[in-house]
């Protein structure tokens, strides 16, 4: 970043650090320790899918070595998601990781959008920590019913796994993923 960049007031983009996935499992606990939420054993993997060989070779191969199922959202993105027991964190996080890695291995990273692991508590309110691959970072969403959201769950969320997660910093980039795979059932 040169000297004309710190004055105009731009930045350097973060780079995506996908080892910082691995600190879903210490939230994981986190959470559990300090609120009722608990992993539901669900994550997903969201990109902009693009035609070819190569990208279909990739997906071909994810499927044959992860369990992971496909399906694809009314904005046209392509979802894998990874099912696990609920105790499972870190086998589910390494998938998520396998994924993303997997695809920016073979130069799709600039299709990749964001990656989540579902929570839940007992009166069945959702949550997801969402990583936003070209951010580097992470962010709670709590869906509602209605297409609305539990704002002070997400800001409770954040605050509780500040000590695990880079966090989004920027609350306008809490962009809300309704109906993701991964959220829960």
């Amino acid at each position: 970043m040169g000297l004309l960049d710190v004055l105009l007031g731009r930045s350097k983009p973060v780079r995506p650090d996908l080892d910082q996935l691995f600190g879903l499992s210490s939230a994981a606990i986190t959470l559990q320790a300090a609120s009722e939420l608990r992993p539901t054993g669900l994550g997903a993997v969201c990109f902009a899918a693009v035609e070819g060989g190569a990208f279909t070779e990739v997906q071909q191969d994810l499927h044959a070595l992860l369990e992971v199922e496909s399906s694809r959202d009314s904005y046209g993105y392509t979802w894998l998601q990874s099912r696990h027991e609920p105790t499972g964190m870190t086998d589910l996080v390494t998938d998520l990781h396998a994924v993303n890695s997997a695809l920016e291995a073979n130069g799709f990273g600039p299709q990749l959008l964001c990656s989540l692991v579902g929570f839940h508590d007992p009166e069945g309110h959702r949550m997801a920590l969402v990583y936003l691959y070209k951010r580097g970072s992470f962010y709670p969403f709590a869906p509602l019913p209605g297409e609305k959201r539990d704002h002070a769950l997400e800001l409770q969320v954040n605050a509780l796994v500040a000590n695990d997660l880079r966090l989004e910093a920027d609350l306008s980039r809490w962009f809300p993923v309704w109906g993701a795979p991964g959220l829960g059932e």
